[in-house]
Formats: C-alpha cells, sequence, structure tokens
C-alpha cells in the first residue's frame, strides 16, 4: 500500500544539494526547491531513505519526512499554497 510523504531538506553544500535534488526528483514532485511529495511503496520509503543517508551530510545536512497517510487526494486536498502553488510537473520537453 502507497503512503503520502513530505519529505523536505537542508543541505548545506551546493554540489550536494544538487545531487539531493536531482535524488528526490526520482522519488516524488517538486513542490517547493526544497520540498517534495511523493507516494511510495514501504520498500521505496526505505530506498529513498537509505539513498539520502548516502548523499547527505549526516553531521551538518537535515531532511524531514513527514507521513501524510495513505489517501493521496486527502492529502492534496489538505494542502494549502499561499503564491504561486504547486509549480507545474516537467513534461521532460524542451522547447528552444
Amino acid at each position: 500500500m502507497r503512503r503520502c510523504f513530505l519529505v523536505c531538506y537542508d543541505i548545506r553544500d551546493d554540489k550536494r544539494l544538487r545531487r539531493v535534488h536531482k535524488l528526490m526528483k526520482a522519488y516524488g514532485e517538486a513542490w517547493q526547491y526544497s520540498v517534495f511529495y511523493c507516494t511510495l511503496k514501504p520498500i521505496d520509503r526505505v530506498r529513498m531513505e537509505n539513498d539520502l543517508r548516502e548523499t547527505m551530510n549526516m553531521k551538518v545536512d537535515q531532511v524531514l519526512i513527514v507521513d501524510l497517510g495513505g489517501n493521496e487526494d486527502a492529502a492534496r486536498e489538505s494542502s494549502t499554497f499561499l503564491g504561486t502553488g504547486v509549480p507545474e510537473q516537467e513534461s521532460g520537453m524542451v522547447v528552444i
């Protein structure tokens, strides 16, 4: 059964920050620069946590994982955005 998570991070080094951001794009969608919304199976959450531990510096960086529950629609609907809201999903298409 999948559960919804909000993952927020504070990474102190620019190189690690870019690596964590790229890593998190594989697990969820960016809601803000350092905030991701993820819908994960239990094994995927374990993998994400292990990948984060390997990428971040455990002595100076921080990651917060908030369990929003199992209902994806309820988790999204209970979120309130002020300002521009959730950014559009990247389509993978590049227009030049």
